[in-house]
């Protein structure tokens, strides 16, 4: 995959995730780590993402995670930064902060180095619905640019697959 196919792919699954929340009249939010609004800028790329786009929240540092989106300060103590557990929490945060249906995020290493014990290239997508959290964990490879842009990715297909979620709809 180069990375114009990785453009082109993600902002097909943003394009086909815009139209299925305006369809069903949901908004979404966003909470980005290591991706630092690449989620929302991809949506925002996408004609009439100002029908379900509400904002988003670039939660480089704990403080941030903490403050603002309200992740635990245990947790982020407990567990570090990269972790699944904070991934909901980032999501749920930025859905509530932005008034929004659906809250996704991000966090991560992206490297060069590990962070808080946890290798290069792991990743947790966070994803927040009126009917509760879930996140995924992924483990991609390459470099810091490249594990970015996978997880922009992954996160726009499991906002896809939670828009197309009847449970979501509820």
């Amino acid at each position: 995959m180069t990375l114009n196919d990785g453009a082109s792919a993600a902002a097909q699954t943003a394009t086909a995730a815009v139209a299925i929340a305006i369809g069903n009249k949901l908004t979404v939010a966003t909470a980005e780590s290591l991706t630092a609004g690449m989620v929302a800028a991809t949506l925002a790329n996408t004609p009439g993402a100002s029908g379900m786009l509400q904002g988003g929240v670039i939660a480089y540092q704990n403080s941030v995670k903490a403050g603002v989106l309200g992740v635990p300060q245990e947790l982020l103590t407990d567990a570090g930064s990269v972790d699944g557990q904070v991934a909901e929490a980032m999501a749920d945060g930025a859905r509530r902060v932005c008034g929004a249906d659906l809250g996704i995020s991000t966090t991560g290493v992206a490297g060069p180095e590990p962070h808080d014990g946890k290798a290069v290239g792991t990743v947790f997508i966070g994803i927040a619905g009126r009917s509760g959290t879930e996140s995924f964990e992924y483990s991609f490879s390459g470099d810091r640019q490249s594990i970015r842009e996978q997880s922009c990715e992954a996160a726009l297909a499991r906002l896809l697959a939670a828009l197309s979620d009847v449970g979501y709809r509820s």
